[in-house]
């Protein structure tokens, strides 16, 4: 019931959509638009239609360090910008993606890439998303030593603890993760940086030091009601059922469950659906998702015209597995019995009608407001901008010498083939600072 349940298409299928690629004179596919970690779909598209999948599995990892994620994750702005896509159906360009690298992971092609030397040179990476995973692969690979710090107790970031195994099994997390150790990337996990080591002491220990510890403080519902016994966020309830899935049992007190609850989630996107598909799976009563904005469109708004990514309605497997979606419609505040939540109210905004729905779990899946305000960012001392963010240069350095910034803790919350991008440049920037080349 957690696993992965979309079967791979067969060799035929893959190869004759990379038939369908027409080589176009001006790839829309690649670049910011199409595709922000700078993948060059028109020639592993090629090469897969001609069979040639060992060619294509080098060409996919000469700009990406983790296909077989973002082939899973990532919402493909690659495939909304395909050129075909005016008058046909894109290329499935994300499913040869992870098609490719999925292969290589069976045929054994994924093997450790250690450095020919190292350069003697030390840097420290705070955060193990894909934005510190990416810089620590990169930076490793140019022969410095890199240590990877996750204050969590397994290495992934929101990879491990965000993503619902039904999108991501985590044996496809590990297996990456061991590929990074094998090339001589040391991970210390349960071990939070302003706390546990002080700023100053990794700062000593180390050349230059990489943040990316992304943008986890969660939009709040400011309403009456917010105290209540069963409002949760969404991250709490994420995290809570992927550590059941990994094996670790309960929580103290039995934790958050949606089995025989009238669960509502706040909040229409990605985090939203995936807590939609953990209700289900925990065998909820009815699951209600709610949406600030209108319903978009079925088909590309005018007014994100090709080649942008499109404002349009987006349906999940979760989705389709049931539940409810509601649009338009603002919470006001939740009440209940005895402590606990049992109703929320609310008004649509269309015609300002109020109403009141059964709710003995709410998850609040708002989004992201960007990295906390206190602990890590307080203790390095860095620059914010007007967002909250950490302020860099073009380069992803920081105000403070030596300390670089990428992913979600420097754009807010974005997605992972940005996270990727960063990682790799803010890698190439550390590479430059640290052998004296002010690039």
């Amino acid at each position: 019931m957690w696993r992965e349940f979309y079967e791979p298409a067969s060799d035929d299928v893959h190869r004759a959509q990379g038939a369908r690629c027409m080589d176009c004179g001006i790839p829309f596919c690649q670049g910011d638009t199409g595709c922000p970690v700078r993948n060059v779909p028109p020639d592993w598209n090629d090469l897969v239609s001609r069979g040639r999948w060992r060619d294509a599995f080098d060409a996919l990892h000469a700009t990406n360090n983790f296909p077989e994620l973002t082939g899973r994750l990532c919402p493909a702005p690659c495939e909304s910008a395909c050129v075909l896509g005016l008058v046909d159906r894109p290329v499935a360009i994300r499913n040869i993606e992870q098609a490719i690298a999925d292969r290589g992971f069976a045929e054994g092609w994924v093997t450790p890439r250690p450095p020919a030397r190292d350069t003697g040179r030390r840097v420290a990476v705070v955060g193990s998303g894909p934005a510190g995973l990416a810089a620590a692969q990169e930076l490793r690979r140019l022969g410095h030593a890199v240590v990877v710090y996750e204050r969590s107790d397994r290495v992934g970031g929101l990879l491990r603890y965000g993503i619902p195994d039904f999108k991501l099994e985590k044996q496809v997390l590990d297996r990456r993760v061991a590929q990074l150790e094998a090339e001589g990337v040391v991970f210390v996990t349960d071990t939070e940086i302003g706390a546990d080591i002080a700023v100053d002491a990794l700062r000593d220990h180390f050349d230059a030091v990489l943040l990316a510890a992304g943008a986890e403080a969660a939009r709040e519902l400011p309403v009456p009601g917010r105290e209540l016994v069963g409002v949760h966020l969404a991250m709490e309830f994420l995290t809570q059922q992927n550590r059941r899935v990994a094996g670790d049992g309960e929580p103290l007190g039995g934790g958050i469950s949606a089995r025989g609850r009238h669960v509502v989630v706040i909040g229409g996107g990605d985090t939203g659906s995936d807590c939609v598909g953990t209700c289900h799976r925990q065998g909820a009563a009815s699951v209600t998702q709610l949406e600030l904005l209108p319903q978009p469109p079925e088909a590309r708004d005018p007014s994100t015209p090709w080649p942008l990514w499109p404002m349009q309605l987006r349906t999940s497997h979760a989705h389709e597995e049931g539940g409810r979606r509601t649009w338009s419609v603002s919470t006001t505040r939740l009440s209940g019995d005895d402590g606990a939540v049992r109703r929320l109210h609310g008004v649509r905004l269309d015609d300002g009608a109020a109403f009141q729905l059964d709710a003995d779990l709410v998850l609040l899946a708002m989004g992201f407001t960007g990295p906390p305000r206190d602990g890590l960012l307080d203790a390095f001392g860095v620059r914010l901008d007007a967002r909250g963010a950490v302020a860099t240069d073009a380069r992803h350095r920081t105000s403070v010498e030596g300390v670089f910034a990428a992913g979600d803790v420097r754009r807010g919350a974005s997605l992972i083939v940005w996270a990727i991008r960063e990682g790799r440049d803010a890698a190439d920037a550390m590479h430059a600072y640290v052998t004296g080349r002010r690039a």
